[in-house]
């Protein structure tokens, strides 16, 4: 027998009668399963803090930069704070972040990406040379330092060239997802002033009319897929490098350079002010923090997040200002692929992206035999993680079992997400706890950070430093201080903290407190190392009409464990009773459908009234009530056919469901069948 086979017939025996897995076991996720509110904890079951007497405390996760972690004199607050880097010079802009690199290593490859059917590679000088042609075409335009230009474009090396560009002469870069409706192009052109718009495709250049004849100060749109870019570096040709360099000396730290609009999961987008400092703050301080990791050449990282979000671009001017190797994947969709050419060691990834690679995982084992062991492995990893979070380290039995399913199970995965995977960073909507223990266990070094818009991405992080905090999305990011406010709120001050939303003073007003910290508006808490966890969202509460406050978060992160579940959303705001609309997995439900011997052909409509698949679901909304009150828990549920997406508007570019989107869209549903007047004999169980 070979040691493979051996291994294997191990790990089959200690899936059969080490571990009981049975009806017990549930997966941690279902495919596209995806929540608009964090991971969810009740408040009091999870103090804010617990031990006033050992603070302040401080730590190092980076040279020579402590978190400390103290309660504040003047508000009484618990609070949290890693040092960062001194001021930038006034000069400083994201156009130094190219320079500069161009200087440290101009021959070395900065981004590698697929053009057609061929992988390129351009150096930093190569780079830079291309921003500058670009940038003299702009010049030649006539754009002026604090011109907007709208730009819709997916993520690719156009995308960077062309921001930088605009960004090194003093413009502004309001930026346009590529799912964007001709709607929002046209409020984003209106309100960010554009007088350029820009756009990768014919396909978006068709929804473009709209802002064209409704925003006055919209003088051209310009169409990369025309040859919009060779038009730019074809005029710039005639513009000398001392008025470019003229114009770039111009630009200031504190200049604005971006107007990035919240994706608006709650309530209606809102321009983000962002200056150069902000970003650049945040590009400079990381690499220093982690020097190991970001000012290694031999380092790769995957770029595949839209970079009209706030998130990737920042990740990208971090790379930038490191030493590392930039791929930029073709898309979500290629991303297999993609991670066999770049091999990254780096990856900022969204939840999505890890619940696919585990639910591929989960459906190649299957049911029979081979899906036991695998079930096996996710325990044997979960509960090894557990161990080191509540002890710092796992019993030899609990170790031993889970290297057992190391070759087997866990090798396998590494090596589909590229075989040298060292910080694998999620963030943008929360990761189930339980995930984050598989892929930890199974060697996938998987860390959450937390972030948003108005603090240009992440203001707390995991560095690979530190040890593991089951639930926690990190310590403050170097330049960040974190605090927990009134009503545990999560409060947020920083270089990189923006200061305005565009044309809004109202909303700009409401966002920060007398002595000028943000509130984000989530819920949180510090503990005495400085780690912070997310228990909710103000936003979010739900008050019934009997005058109870529910979070959802913590019912529907149970509910969408249930395999066939693709999506939840509990409901209930000023009506008599909580309930919930449910969505259903298609490729889990055919799966679990055969598994059970029915008809895995049966229509969506079908399956939503099929009594054996609502049964399923009711047995995760009553696992999912087993912790609340009975006026918390969900009464009546409601499974609709179509799933909550980009498409049909009910979500966002970045994955969060729109809640007043989807209820707009059910109102009739909610009114008519959801909360409808019943005998008051009947059982409202939602079956």
């Amino acid at each position: 027998m070979s040691l493979l086979q051996s291994l294997h017939h191990t790990a089959s025996k200690t899936a059969q009668k080490v571990l009981n897995l049975k009806s017990d076991f549930s997966h941690p996720v279902s495919d596209d399963a995806s929540s608009d509110t964090p991971d969810y904890v009740d408040p009091s079951l999870m103090p804010q803090h617990h031990d006033y007497e050992h603070l302040p405390h401080v730590d190092y996760w980076g040279p020579d930069r402590p978190t400390t972690t103290f309660i504040d004199a003047d508000s009484s607050f618990i609070t949290a704070s890693t040092e960062g880097n001194p001021p930038l010079p006034e000069d400083f802009t994201i156009y130094n972040l190219y320079a500069n690199r161009a200087e440290r290593m101009g021959d070395e490859p900065l981004y590698t990406y697929k053009s057609g059917n061929t992988w390129l590679t351009k150096t930093g000088n190569e780079t830079l040379e291309d921003i500058r042609a670009v940038a003299k075409g702009l010049l030649h335009y006539g754009l002026k330092r604090g011109d907007s230009v709208a730009f819709m474009c997916r993520t690719c090396y156009e995308w960077d060239v062309f921001d930088a560009a605009v960004l090194s002469i003093g413009g502004v870069l309001a930026t346009i997802y590529d799912t964007d409706s001709a709607e929002q192009i046209r409020d984003i052109c209106q309100n960010s002033d554009a007088r350029l718009l820009v756009v990768q495709t014919d396909e978006m250049k068709a929804k473009t009319p709209k802002a064209v004849e409704e925003c006055p100060k919209l003088e051209r749109v310009m169409n990369f897929e025309n040859g919009a870019l060779d038009e730019l570096k074809a005029y710039g040709a005639g513009v000398s490098d001392a008025d470019l360099d003229k114009r770039i000396a111009s630009v200031k730290r504190n200049d604005l350079c971006s107007i990035v609009y919240t994706s608006g999961s709650t309530a209606a987008p809102k321009g983000v002010e962002i200056t150069h400092e902000q970003f650049c703050a945040t590009a400079v301080n990381l690499p220093p923090y982690m020097p190991d990791l970001l000012f290694n050449k031999k380092h790769r990282v995957l770029l595949f997040l839209p970079q009209a979000h706030v998130f990737a671009r920042a990740i990208n001017y971090i790379c930038v200002a490191s030493d590392i190797h930039l791929y930029i994947a073709q898309g979500i969709k290629t991303m297999t692929a993609d991670l066999k050419v770049a091999r990254p060691h780096i990856m900022i990834v969204v939840p999505r992206v890890l619940e696919k690679v585990y639910n591929a995982a989960s459906q190649k084992a299957g049911t029979g035999p081979k899906g036991m062991v695998f079930a096996a492995s996710v325990v044997a990893a979960q509960k090894y993680m557990h161990e080191i979070g509540e002890r710092g380290h796992a019993s030899k039995f609990v170790t031993a079992r889970r290297n057992a399913f190391d070759p087997v199970i866990y090798k396998q995965i590494r090596e589909v997400l590229g075989g040298h995977a060292q910080w694998f960073v999620t963030g943008g909507a929360p990761l189930d706890p339980e995930l984050m223990a598989f892929f930890r266990g199974a060697g996938v070094p998987v860390y959450e950070g937390y972030g948003c818009t108005e603090t240009t991405a992440p203001c707390a992080f995991n560095p690979l430093s530190v040890p593991y905090h089951e639930g926690s999305v990190g310590i403050p990011f170097p330049g960040f201080q974190v605090r927990i406010g009134d009503g545990n709120e999560i409060q947020v001050k920083g270089d990189s903290v923006f200061k305005r939303y565009h044309k809004n003073e109202e909303a700009t007003e409401s966002s920060f407190t007398e002595d000028d910290w943000y509130c984000t508006g989530d819920l949180g808490r510090l503990d005495d190392d400085g780690f912070l966890y997310i228990i909710g969202r103000k936003k979010d509460l739900i008050i019934t009409a009997g005058g109870k406050n529910v979070s959802p978060g913590p019912m529907e992160e149970v509910i969408t464990r249930c395999p066939i579940v693709s999506q939840a959303l509990v409901l209930g705001d000023k009506r008599p009773f909580i309930s919930a609309l449910i969505t259903l997995d298609p490729d889990m439900l055919a799966q679990w459908l055969q598994s059970k011997g029915l008809n895995p052909d049966m229509t969506m409509e079908e399956a939503c009234n099929n009594a054996a698949v609502r049964a399923e679901v009711q047995t995760w909304v009553d696992k999912a009530n087993e912790g609340v009150s009975r006026a918390e828990s969900v009464r009546k549920f409601i499974i609709v056919p179509e799933e909550f997406s980009q498409e049909n508007g009910l979500m966002t570019a970045s994955m969060k469901i729109i809640r007043p989107k989807v209820l707009q869209r059910y109102t009739n549903l909610l009114n008519t069948q959801m909360y409808t007047k019943r005998n008051p004999a009947a059982n409202v169980d939602g079956r």
